[in-house]
């Protein structure tokens, strides 16, 4: 009895799996409206390591770091003055003349910094909101045209970096990535910043700059 029941068993598995392999089968082929099948081919893509290792994307934020520091050597001179007035304040008698006049430039001085302090934190918050608007929207364009060259018709993002085995928390967190497993040539990273720097032309220059990163 235990047999048979063990038999009946391993063929409604088999069934199940027979009719899983059907239904891949015929999701994987799917008749597009003229009738044709598709056959979905899936891709990958680090975005990150993209983002990371783009030269535009570089240069875009050294040039905003540049205008952050102007902006901090602004505002470190006007924290001098402040200072400064503080220090005068303390040459007058409080309620004198001169120490009111001091009060009343120190008040307007730090009125003065903190609305350029939040002024200059939303313009620096925009502009970097802009350059990662910029280069998302070039990268995702270049995805599009290759996976159109290539026949790709799913591009996913992924983590390609190896597993880190030293760190508890990042080795959890790479355990939990979505994408178990996949093939080499899936990966078109590489290729994507490859045409991303050939293409980019820095200011100043004609030609964009070469790469030898290949897929």
């Amino acid at each position: 009895m235990k047999k048979f029941i063990a038999s009946v068993t391993c063929v409604a598995i088999a069934g199940c799996f027979a009719c899983f392999t059907e239904t891949v089968s015929a999701q994987g082929a799917a008749p597009a409206a003229g009738g044709t099948p598709v056959v979905h081919k899936v891709g990958l893509i680090d975005m990150a390591h993209v983002f990371k290792n783009y030269e535009k994307f570089t240069a875009l934020r050294e040039e905003l770091k540049e205008e952050i520091q102007q902006s901090d050597s602004k505002a470190k001179a006007m924290a001098e003055q402040i200072q400064a007035v503080q220090k005068e304040m303390q040459d007058f008698k409080q309620g004198s003349p001169e120490y009111l006049a001091r009060e009343k430039q120190l008040a307007q001085a730090a009125s003065d910094f903190e609305a350029f302090r939040k002024v200059a934190q939303r313009d620096f918050l925009r502009k970097e909101s802009r350059i990662y608007h910029t280069i998302y929207m070039e990268v995702t364009d270049t995805v599009k045209k290759y996976a159109k060259i290539y026949n790709y018709t799913l591009i996913m993002r992924f983590n390609r970096e190896s597993l880190d085995t030293d760190d508890p928390k990042k080795l959890i967190q790479g355990m939990n990535r979505q994408v178990v497993f996949h093939r080499a040539d899936d990966d078109i990273t590489l290729s994507v910043l490859d045409y991303l720097n050939r293409s980019y032309k820095p200011k100043g220059t004609a030609t964009g700059p070469k790469t030898s990163t290949q897929r």
